[in-house]
């Protein structure tokens, strides 16, 4: 079967809830205001893309392409990115509602994530190396042998992370953030 492929195209404004996108490669396309919640992403490739104001939570996107894909101002909830062609997987964030997505052994190296909310999302067994978590709300979020090698959790918050069930080499946290690494231990921090 011949997937189309679209390139340089704005889509504004459009809901794919009941006409979904036609599948094919998305290359240099940008969306908008557009409404994707629970609709069906299998298998479409986006490479540079940009989503921006769009609702994304709970879509059916096993063995999409994410290549160098932007998304800013969505709403993602329940996103399975684990689920995803991990092939080339490039994402970026910027304040997005990521809460209960799932990021279950992805190579996510060098990942931004700017203001968002992480609220009791999965990293476990991620490669989150070098990523930057700036400004985002990290409750419950699960890290559980996760590389996070030179991650920066500086402005990071609400997160709590085992220093011995994850690899912290040089990573960088505030001051304020040192009760998210000794939580399991049970001391008092003032």
């Amino acid at each position: 079967m011949f997937n189309e492929i679209f390139e340089d195209k704005t889509f504004e404004k459009q809901d794919f809830t009941s006409n979904f996108l036609p599948k094919g490669e998305y290359e240099n396309c940008r969306f908008l205001n557009c409404n994707f919640s629970e609709s069906d992403l299998k298998v479409i490739t986006f490479s540079a893309c940009e989503f921006r104001g769009c609702n994304l939570s709970n879509p059916k996107i096993m063995g999409t392409a994410l290549k160098n894909v932007k998304f800013f101002n969505c709403k993602m909830l329940g996103f399975h990115f684990e689920i995803c062609n991990p092939f080339l997987i490039e994402v970026h964030f910027e304040n997005c509602n990521l809460d209960f997505s799932s990021f279950f052994k992805l190579k996510l190296k060098k990942t931004i994530f700017k203001n968002c909310s992480l609220k009791e999302s999965d990293f476990v067994q991620a490669d989150l190396s070098g990523a930057l978590f700036e400004n985002c709300d990290l409750l419950v979020a699960r890290f559980e042998n996760t590389n996070l090698e030179k991650a920066d959790f500086r402005t990071a918050f609400n997160y709590e992370l085992d220093p011995e069930l994850n690899n912290i080499k040089k990573a960088r946290f505030s001051k304020d953030g040192l009760t998210g690494l000794l939580m399991k231990y049970g001391i008092e921090i003032s």
